[in-house]
């Protein structure tokens, strides 16, 4: 029982953090105060994107990522793209079932697909390392691979989300409304056609062609294919190249590295990237507070999928592939895995949100019931990895 109770603690501290700073950014969004309004939160979310989570992901994976620990942790980009696309599905169900309004579709779906593969896990794993008498034996150690492996998980979700969830919600957030049939359309139906039958069925053929080309087109004007090069895309591929090349990693990277104060420089911008995220997630919550269009079902269902079904499927995928012999038997590699079945949804949908100028409020209202659940979560089923990996 004191065991529990103090994995509770070690649990709940990451998302009693993450409150903190939201309510932080909450009253500074206050009319009163006024600190963090409309527009100062979408400079801010310009700053957060450009600068703050390259910054971010690159400090911590050129730090971390060597071309051993990368061969080593080879299922890891796999892992974390399977917990987007059953995140998908999931979302995809509960937007069948709960049938929310349409711009609602692409927020609910992000909130299903993308986890925190980010600060939650940098703040999470430390603590579980620091524990006494802990599964993952010494606590150096322990900090020091477990931080390479919440570096390149979060240099992995950070390129998913501004690949494939941000084009996703991108696609639903912009769906065409379909426009009822006209008078003209239903009597050009009943005219007498003048052509053979054998030339109508090659006119349809090729009707439907052009129908198919028309809807692959727009399919592309939607979908920005910029994002696949977005600044957390490049600062991870940059990262990666300087962590893998040996002269250039002894040049920057290390306590004896020449030019050791471009790390820490960049150390120290990233560091700005969690409060400045979580604040605009509490400057968005009281407009989400005042009128939110996000009904309860929808929001039951996103807890549903994230805490409940998600996790259980990434049992099932881990311990699944240890058996087959395509993960390690360490503990701490595997803990890792199956965390990233269980974090509430990622920060950066308010950033995404914020960019397409709709569902801030929906989202901050989302982010809110998820990371104040988020603590039972985090206690719950870090609890039961801790016992299955052990």
């Amino acid at each position: 029982m004191v065991k529990l109770l103090e994995l509770f603690i070690t649990s709940s501290k990451p998302v009693v953090e993450i409150l903190l700073i939201t309510s932080v950014g909450f009253y500074m969004a206050l009319d009163g105060v006024n600190l963090l309004g409309h527009d100062a939160r979408k400079y801010l979310n310009n700053i957060v994107f450009y600068v703050f989570s390259p910054s971010l992901i690159g400090s911590r994976l050129a730090d971390s990522v060597t071309y051993e620990s990368l061969v080593k942790m080879w299922f890891m980009p796999v892992n974390v793209l399977l917990t987007f696309i059953i995140g998908s599905l999931l979302g995809w169900i509960v937007i069948v079932i709960t049938k929310p309004p349409s711009h609602l579709r692409g927020l609910i779906l992000g909130c299903c697909a993308a986890g925190n593969l980010g600060n939650m896990p940098l703040i999470i794993i430390p603590a579980v390392c620091k524990e006494k008498g802990g599964p993952f034996g010494d606590p150096e150690s322990c900090q020091k691979y477990g931080m390479g492996y919440v570096a390149l998980s979060m240099a992995m979700g950070s390129i998913y989300i501004w690949t494939y969830v941000y084009n996703l919600m991108r696609v639903l957030s912009n769906s065409p409304v379909e426009t009822p049939p006209s008078v003209e359309s239903n009597y050009d139906s009943y005219k007498v056609p003048l052509v053979s039958s054998k030339e109508e069925e090659n006119n349809q053929k090729a009707g439907r062609w052009e129908k198919v080309k028309r809807r692959l087109v727009s399919l592309s004007q939607k979908v920005n294919l910029k994002t696949i090069f977005a600044p957390s895309t490049i600062a991870a591929m940059i990262a990666l190249v300087i962590g893998l090349i040996t002269p250039l990693r002894k040049l920057i990277i290390g306590t004896e590295a020449p030019l050791r104060v471009l790390q820490d420089s960049v150390t120290l911008v990233g560091d700005g990237a969690v409060p400045a995220m979580t604040m605009i997630i509490g400057g968005n919550l009281l407009k989400g507070l005042r009128s939110s269009g996000m009904k309860m079902s929808s929001i039951i269902g996103v807890l549903v999928a994230r805490y409940v079904l998600l996790p259980m499927s990434g049992v099932l995928i881990v311990r699944g592939a240890y058996k087959l012999d395509l993960v390690t038997s360490e503990p701490l590699y595997q803990f890792v895995l199956l965390l990233q079945y269980a974090v509430p949804p990622a920060m950066n949908l308010g950033t995404i949100t914020q960019l397409f100028g709709t569902g801030e409020s929906e989202c901050s209202v989302i982010m809110l019931w998820t990371y104040s659940l988020a603590s039972i979560s985090l206690t719950v089923w870090p609890t039961f990895f801790m016992w299955l990996v052990a």
